[in-house]
């Protein structure tokens, strides 16, 4: 590997729904080093928005067709990627999916996205369902972007991540750990979509909302906040723990998002003492949000590159096919639960 480039396209969906985000990169030098190359975000159209959305609830054979014809995307929108941007080289695609079931203390994760159907539409070697194995090992199948933030981040005391859900990762007695804090953009996007808006812009609405302190007071009181790490969260869970208290009080939507911010503004500080955060996400551009963490802490939080804070993830799923394709570890029992670390994701080749 030294001196030798590897060339990856990483493919990544996230929960808050706000598109596909597809990135090609050049890895070099022991895996240390990395060059993203092309860019770019495919905004779901609005049934696209709604079955992923909906799919929670859908039967096991409806799933199963959605799984085929949502591969049959991916690789259509992997192909559209090549040829914007010329692309050449490409050694393997790496694919995260997008997460319809996530309750691994039940043994379930489910990423839907057929490897096989992107292989066949693309021509590529694929690798993707990096976490199913996680979770028959025992562990949380999530975060799984830490190995990452290993090595290729590893300048920065704390990698916050600020998506459909807040996670952070960071190295405390000589080892990685990492858990999703709370809940963000999944729940903000929920109550814009209310008021006929996809997002908050900058958390415009929010601040002009009013704190409701019954409501930040029950959502800080909520079990999986005193629960020690490793630990995920799933819509599953929103839906049944945060959408049923914000709901019983009928709040303004500005109220809600206010609230809500300052309630995800709290749990993540929770978790950042001394040195320099890494702030990435969706979530890095709602400055009303940004602006409570910061008035929290006195760490010193670095916003990259709009291109790193949109396309982390992308890239970080770019770099777990890589270690899988070299077959080294990408999976990280401390951060995960696992039994052990291992080298996780499944290869699907082109047929016929």
């Amino acid at each position: 590997m030294q001196n030798q480039y590897t060339y990856g396209i990483g493919l990544m969906s996230g929960t808050s729904l706000d598109g596909l985000d597809l990135v090609y990169v050049e890895f070099k030098e022991n895996y240390k080093k990395f060059t993203i190359l092309n860019c770019k975000t495919v905004a779901y159209s609005n049934e696209w928005r709604d079955k992923l959305q909906n799919a929670i609830s859908f039967s096991k054979e409806n799933l199963n067709h959605l799984d085929l014809d949502y591969g049959k995307y991916l690789g259509s929108q992997v192909n559209q990627f090549i040829k914007e941007f010329n692309i050449k080289e490409i050694d393997f695609v790496a694919s995260h999916g997008h997460t319809i079931h996530h309750e691994p203390e039940e043994g379930i994760t489910l990423q839907i996205g057929n490897g096989q159907e992107i292989a066949n539409t693309t021509g590529y070697k694929i690798i993707c369902d990096f976490r199913s194995q996680d979770v028959a090992l025992g562990g949380q199948g999530a975060p799984l972007v830490p190995i990452g933030d290993e090595l290729l981040f590893s300048e920065y005391d704390y990698c916050l991540n600020l998506g459909g859900f807040a996670n952070i990762s960071y190295k405390e007695d000589n080892q990685r750990k990492a858990f999703d804090i709370c809940p963000v953009n999944i729940v903000l996007n929920h109550y814009t979509k209310k008021i006929g808006l996809i997002f908050d812009n900058n958390g415009e609405i929010a601040s002009k909302g009013k704190l409701n302190k019954k409501l930040y007071e029950k959502l800080n009181e909520l079990a999986f906040y005193k629960k020690k790490h490793p630990k995920s969260l799933g819509l599953e869970w929103v839906q049944k723990e945060i959408y049923p208290l914000i709901d019983q009080l009928e709040l303004d939507i500005a109220s809600v998002l206010r609230t809500f911010i300052e309630h995800a503004a709290y749990q993540i500080t929770k978790h950042i003492k001394k040195g320099v955060v890494l702030i990435t996400g969706g979530g890095a551009f709602n400055k009303f949000l940004i602006n409570e963490i910061e008035r929290r802490i006195e760490n010193k939080i670095e916003m990259p590159k709009k291109e790193l804070i949109d396309f982390k993830e992308a890239l970080i799923f770019a770099f777990l096919g890589l270690l899988r394709k070299d077959n080294k570890i990408n999976c990280l029992q401390s951060v995960t639960g696992a039994s052990k670390d291992h080298s996780s994701g499944n290869f699907f080749y082109p047929k016929g």
